[in-house]
């Protein structure tokens, strides 16, 4: 195994050092160092933006795949067709239709907002990436904001004012009223999943993403189940995903905000989509799994670039499975669920734990052990589910007796 370590080695700091090698060979050249650094820096932000458009063609290859096996479709499961080994050519087929394909504009469209709205949105999602922390070290990331997860809540929040954009502009009723669902679910569900990240931040002591992975010793999937699960149900309303699948609503609204664009502008919202759910996947593996912690990652920082992708894998699954199976909630089932439970179940989450936290803080003043800190958290957000629990089904009984009184007046009457 030693020549499996040193190959593990070799290439890890051959990553970790790339920029600094690329750097020397273009002052080799003659470059400047500022021209080579900002060249540099150049290339960084090229592969940042292209890594998650690379990664989606994949993903949308696999989601078929997946989505066939579970629902029994033969058409993307069929072998020997024209589309290449397993079909894997089909993505790159439709990307090519899409670019090729006529752009139609309605009449009485407003032209800014209509043609922005489409670039927008995959500027926002290529953004996000920009402080995901692929690795150790601060050469696998773009860059290591002190205000990091702020940074990516600030660009989630922009496929809002995108949206709006894209449907108010279209001159469509249907496209209207689909952006201003848009509008009532993201605001929504925003809201939980901020608190949700405040959670996060509290207990970590930081907002930096290298900081909030280096903060777990134990994942805080294990030792803040509930915030994790109340982040990842926000998240899933925010990407659109099932069971909150409302913005497009193809049944209702005929594809939602963007039924008016056609071609590669309507590529261009199919493809944030997507990169928007594997970006979701990126950040749940950061801020409860761990992100790229795991081990023999200090013999081989390498390493921790391949445990990253491998959560995150496990979370886009899970997003599969759920996109797959479950139906879709009516508007008001989903705002209720929202404004009349998760919300206030975020509140409450992040009020017990910074309490429990400040505790724990104050009862060792030297620190406490990881095992002992995580389990006093985790004690305290399953006793926070239980009364929860407790307080719901105690409703639910008054309500249903409500309802029964209520049938027996009317039925005597």
């Amino acid at each position: 195994m030693d020549w499996l370590t040193r190959l593990l080695s070799f290439l890890s700091n051959a990553i970790v050092n790339i920029g600094a090698w690329l750097q020397g060979v273009l002052m080799g050249w003659g470059l400047p160092e500022p021209t080579a650094l900002l060249v540099v820096r150049a290339v960084g932000a090229l592969v940042v933006g292209f890594f998650p458009l690379i990664v989606v063609i994949f993903l949308i290859w696999a989601y078929r795949k997946i989505a066939a096996r579970i629902q029994g479709r033969l058409g993307p499961n069929s072998s020997g067709t024209w589309a290449g080994p397993w079909g894997i050519l089909q993505t790159f087929a439709d990307a090519i239709k899409m670019i090729v394909k006529e752009d139609i504009r309605p009449q009485g469209i407003d032209p800014i907002p209509y043609n922005l709205a489409p670039m927008l949105v995959v500027f926002a999602s290529v953004m996000l990436w920009a402080v995901i922390p692929f690795g150790p070290g601060g050469s696998l990331i773009g860059t290591d904001l002190s205000i990091g997860i702020f940074y990516i809540l600030a660009f989630a929040s922009a496929a809002l004012f995108v949206f709006l954009m894209a449907g108010w502009s279209s001159n469509n009723k249907y496209a209207t009223v689909g952006a201003f669902r848009a509008v009532a679910q993201l605001v929504g569900y925003e809201i939980p999943q901020l608190l949700a990240v405040l959670t996060v931040v509290a207990v970590a002591g930081t907002m930096k993403m290298q900081g909030i992975v280096g903060a777990q010793n134990v994942i805080f999937l294990v030792a803040m189940p509930l915030t994790a699960v109340i982040f990842y149900l926000a998240s899933l309303a925010e990407i659109n995903a099932r069971p909150f699948e409302l913005l497009e609503a193809e049944s209702e609204l005929v594809c939602g905000y963007f039924i008016e664009y056609s071609g590669m502008k309507f590529g261009m919202f199919y493809l944030a989509e997507f990169m928007n759910s594997v970006a979701v996947a990126a950040i749940f593996t950061t801020l409860f799994l761990g992100g790229w912690r795991g081990p023999w990652v200090d013999q081989a920082p390498i390493l921790g670039t391949i445990w990253f992708f491998i959560k995150m894998g496990l979370v886009i699954l899970v997003w599969m499975f759920i996109q797959i199976t479950l139906p879709r909630l009516r508007i008001d089932q989903m705002l209720n669920f929202n404004w009349k439970f998760l919300t206030p179940l975020a509140i409450l989450n992040l009020c017990v734990t910074v309490l429990v936290n400040k505790g724990i803080t104050e009862a060792f003043p030297g620190g406490a052990p990881v095992w002992t800190r995580a389990g006093i958290l985790l004690a305290s957000q399953v006793l926070l589910v239980l009364v929860v629990w407790g307080i719901s089904a105690l409703s639910g009984q008054r309500a249903r007796r409500r309802a029964v009184r209520l049938a027996l007046s009317e039925m005597g009457e």
